[in-house]
């Protein structure tokens, strides 16, 4: 998505809540409206109604709970075209599959069952700390997945928005002019017509309110031509009629449909759970997606797993309601966003004005043409395929994405939004285990001479066409000759035609022979500017380097370190009362240091423990000879320095100011003065830190697992 254009200060406070929310409301609700009807409507004219009022108290439950929850600030949550997508395709594939254990009317029992389960399970995704997992879902996978929901949801819209009667083939009907409605074309065409062009007339209306209020004209303009499309009763080209109890009598239609479940068999549990898996991870996406946008444009950083928390919530209250699930939208968040919208307050106002909106026009939603939503879904849908994908094929190294593109888009249209899942979580394993062979590390010991170069090459032979990225660590290394460093060269030159580097790590600067390997090699031109060669003090370094290359490959977007963060947002306060944190704000003393600088070293006296505000820290572990072994990098949120906050002792290792740092410093003794006049502060800021250790070793004893096998 191109985005232009700065992000409005004009209307600041509860005011730029007010106008943001409405915005964005006036953005959120006729898509809605039309993603409910592309779910009901295979079920029958009876059923869209229900539609309709699933997509409207989508709106209104989800806007209101994700918000006031405490999701992500600005975000406006919303039912979405992912959503409605699986959701279709969920209702096809009871339709198509003939088993009288599953009737029509056991369907909208269905999909509340499927928005319940994929509410819960985000809520699960954020319990267990998911969100950070699910942003590196790799994007070849979502971009194909994403272009199948598009061309899916462009198919089923193009009959409606033809006119066709219902039952008609579809290619037969797109084949056969004379079955076409021509009233209904000229208003979806005036539609479209008009999305496409209101960034270019107005700024000041959104382009579906626009598009959507012109096809209702389109549509009155036509039918004083034709007097029939003014009646409203058997119109086939309106909405028609909605009722409250049509839409919000979800409890008659769930106790109706739960007495299908009984006969259901492992076939029909797979009918519920797959699709309740995909919808939330798709939805879990479709968010964090959003939020890093939304981070980008307001130097701000969200909070993925509260964020998901918020999300399945919302989802399942949604369902509760009988409405359609959703996920923070990209569209209505950014109309928020750039209307004034600062708080959570907007997004709980998109539920509101929704709610205003339905009470007091809703009877003017009858007279809303089925191809004006025609045209602002197949707009949608167009816009949600990735046209760019096909770029992957002019460099070898990216034709396997483009592939995985290709094969989910393929499956989505020639099976279902379910195998498509499967598909792509099958090919992202093999991606992933793909790009995991990229990186290739040698431990180096001995002497590399004429005798061992052969060897060595033998070694890296069967990794050359597939390793991109080869790291050579050379801490062990005692000496090296002409012909190794050759060798050498030969590798860079192999990996450099693949666009690939060679990384050396740990390179000595004085072997046992007196010999200074940096510029033996820089003699010998290996490590010139225009070879693809680059030098780490340690392995962890050029690792980092390395994987944050293949991330880039893979477009997978990193967390921004935004604005500091106050007090109250540091993790392992989160969630104290608000008089807490107050009490502990005196004793938090604000610090600063510049990239490069040594916060504290090992064997400094010291009691206090460091919350990082902003930038990165690196802990590092001095060894003999100066040299220091990488322990860990904490970042924006974290902590460091606890050892001795807990025992009082020295310092066991040293800080380094990886990047400018702000931080706030709390000693032992200050802390122990509040904790006696605040006892529970003590018990939960204690505990947390007991659990982030506890944490840290489970890793530490992984990490050396690996290296003991």
């Amino acid at each position: 998505m191109e985005m232009t254009g700065t992000v409005s200060r004009n209307s600041p406070g509860v005011m730029g809540d007010v106008f943001g929310g409405l915005a964005a409301m006036l953005v959120a609700f006729p898509s809605a409206i039309a993603f409910g009807l592309l779910v009901y409507s295979p079920l029958g004219a009876a059923y869209s109604p229900i539609g309709v009022m699933a997509g409207i108290m989508g709106t209104i439950v989800l806007g209101i709970v994700a918000s006031a929850v405490g999701g992500s600030p600005r975000l406006v949550s919303a039912p979405c075209a992912p959503a409605a997508a699986v959701l279709a395709a969920l209702v096809a594939e009871v339709l198509h599959s003939g088993n009288s254990s599953f009737p029509a009317e056991a369907v909208p029992a269905m999909l509340i069952i499927v928005a319940l389960l994929s509410g819960a399970l985000q809520f699960l995704y954020g319990v267990i700390g998911g969100g950070r997992l699910i942003k590196f879902i790799p994007y070849p996978v979502v971009a194909g997945y994403l272009s199948g929901v598009g061309v899916l949801i462009f198919t089923s819209q193009v009959p409606k928005f033809l006119g066709l009667p219902k039952g008609t083939d579809p290619w037969y009907g797109l084949l056969t002019p004379a079955l076409w409605n021509w009233q209904g074309i000229t208003v979806g065409l005036v539609t479209i017509v008009l999305i496409l062009l209101a960034p270019r007339l107005t700024r000041a209306v959104p382009a579906t309110i626009l598009a959507l209020s012109g096809g209702v004209i389109a549509y009155f303009a036509v039918a004083q031509w034709h007097p029939a499309l003014l009646t409203l009763s058997g119109n086939p080209l309106v909405i028609g009629s909605v009722s409250t109890a049509a839409g919000m009598d979800f409890l008659g239609s769930l106790n109706e449909g739960l007495g299908f479940l009984g006969a259901f068999n492992l076939g029909g549990v797979r009918l519920l759970i797959v699709p309740a898996l995909t919808l939330s991870v798709l939805l879990s996406i479709d968010t964090l997606k959003t939020c890093v946008v939304m981070d980008a444009l307001t130097r701000s950083r969200h909070n993925s797993n509260r964020t998901l928390i918020a999300q399945g919530l919302g989802n399942t209250a949604s369902a509760l309601a009988g409405g359609m699930p959703g996920a923070g939208a990209m569209g209505p968040t950014l109309v928020n966003l750039t209307s004034g919208g600062a708080t959570y307050l907007s997004g709980i106002l998109v539920g509101v004005f929704a709610l205003a909106t339905f009470l007091l026009l809703g009877k003017l939603v009858a007279w809303v043409p089925i191809a004006a939503l025609a045209g602002i879904l197949i707009v949608v849908a167009l816009r949600m395929i990735d046209r760019d994908s096909f770029k992957l094929l002019r460099q070898k190294s990216t034709v396997l994405d483009f592939v995985v593109i290709a094969a989910v888009v393929l499956t989505a249209v020639g099976l279902n939004l379910i195998a498509a899942a499967g598909v792509g979580v099958g090919l992202a394993i093999l991606l992933l285990e793909a790009r995991g062979q990229e990186t290739i590390v040698f431990e180096l010991r001995g002497s590399l001479f004429f005798g061992t170069t052969d060897q060595l090459f033998t070694e890296l032979e069967p990794y050359l066409p597939q390793a991109k990225y080869i790291i050579m660590d050379m801490r062990r290394v005692h000496s090296v000759d002409f012909t190794a460093t050759h060798m050498l060269e030969q590798i860079e030159g192999q990996l450099a035609e693949a666009g690939g580097t060679l990384i050396f790590t740990n390179l000595p600067a004085a072997l046992p022979t007196g010999q200074d390997l940096y510029v033996y090699f820089d003699r010998l031109g290996l490590v010139r500017p225009t070879r693809n060669v680059r030098i780490f003090p340690s392995l962890d370094d050029g690792l980092e380097w390395a994987e944050d290359r293949i991330l880039e490959d893979e477009n997978v977007s990193m967390p921004q370190d935004g604005k500091p963060l106050e007090l109250s947002r540091i993790d392992v306060l989160a969630g104290l009362a608000p008089e807490a944190v107050a009490a502990l704000k005196p004793f938090a003393h604000e610090r600063s240091y510049n990239s490069g600088e040594t916060i504290f070293r090992q064997g400094d006296a010291g009691d206090e423990v460091f919350l990082i505000r902003q930038g990165t820290v690196k802990i590092l572990l001095p060894i003999t000879g100066g040299k220091s072994h990488h322990l860990a990098t904490f970042s924006r949120g974290d902590f460091f320095g606890d050892m001795s906050f807990l025992d009082r002792g020295a310092r066991s290792a040293d800080a380094l100011a990886h990047t400018d740092v702000l931080v706030y410093a709390v000693s032992r003794t200050d802390f122990d003065k509040i904790a006696a006049a605040h006892s529970l502060i003590g018990g939960k800021v204690f505990s947390r830190l007991a659990y982030t250790l506890a944490v840290r070793l489970r890793q530490t004893d992984a990490e050396l697992q690996v290296l003991q096998e």
